[in-house]
């Protein structure tokens, strides 16, 4: 999951002060983890206690009221704070920049042996989704981010190329997104948008036009928009494509506090990834 912690540290500047150029320092001093990072991190705990829907639950509210000051925006700020776990059909795109840990426990075995892509993993990226955003095109954001994770692994021993058509194609099949439209189409008119269908494709596009792990991050914050979220969805599906470069592992690392470092840690052991 650290794609999506870097994609949203490094965006966490650009958010509210749009750049539309990849020529930036990737970290500054003023960097910071938002609710992007301390959702990510929910769903791995949730994962790791089960991956049921109530543990999913639990582990937001858990990490939600822990860092009350995040960023959340108005309704899930609101869900978080409430005694109730019902979702309230929202449609943002909140669903697709925390489901990443998903992507990492879908089982590649399965696609081996059947040729098809594991339900159980579905299920679980679309209960991570449907606990809050349970609109239709909540959850198709999670799926879709999920299963480009999914397929990056799943096809590691073929070239980048391969992989980015594989993505391309099972998105624009599977989920209906156009990813037709280039970067520089993009760029110039796009705007602070907090949808799943106006933040995923753009954000797999950035992934597809990228040449490593960093000039994903560049590529997806360069477009202005939810700098943040657009970055850490870009960053989930570059970090199973490509990897991380350990040098950027370990500056995003200075930008983690404690509990954040140590549901990493537990992460990177857990048994089924």
């Amino acid at each position: 999951m650290m794609g999506a912690i870097i994609g949203d540290i490094v965006g966490s500047v650009y958010e509210w002060n749009n750049i539309k150029t990849k020529d930036f320092p990737l970290f500054r001093d003023d960097c910071f983890f938002t609710d992007d990072t301390v959702m990510t991190a929910a769903v791995a705990e949730g994962l790791m206690n089960g991956g049921s829907e109530d543990d999913f639950i639990d582990a937001m509210k858990k990490y939600g009221r822990m860092y009350p000051d995040a960023g959340y925006g108005g309704r899930f700020g609101a869900w978080l704070n409430s005694d109730t776990g019902e979702p309230y059909d929202s449609w943002g795109n909140g669903s697709a920049m925390r489901v990443s840990p998903v992507g990492w426990v879908m089982d590649c075995g399965f696609y081996a042996r059947t040729g098809m892509f594991p339900s159980e993993g579905r299920e679980l990226a679309r209960r991570s989704a449907a606990v809050t955003h349970n609109h239709p095109e909540g959850i198709k954001g999670a799926l879709a981010v999920a299963d480009a994770i999914f397929i990056c692994r799943m096809h590691e021993g073929n070239n980048i190329k391969d992989r980015k058509r594989q993505v391309r194609e099972h998105t624009e099949k599977e989920y209906g997104y156009d990813l037709s439209r280039t970067l520089d189409e993009i760029r110039p008119t796009y705007r602070f948008n907090e949808s799943c269908q106006d933040t995923v494709p753009q954000a797999i596009t950035a992934f597809l036009e990228s040449v490593d792990f960093e000039d994903a991050i560049r590529n997806a914050i360069s477009l202005g928009g939810d700098s943040d979220t657009l970055a850490a969805i870009t960053g989930s599906v570059a970090e199973a494509a490509y990897g991380v470069p350990q040098q950027i592992k370990d500056k995003a690392w200075e930008y983690l506090d404690g509990h954040l470092r140590d549901v990493c840690r537990k992460w990177r052991r857990f048994p089924e990834r």
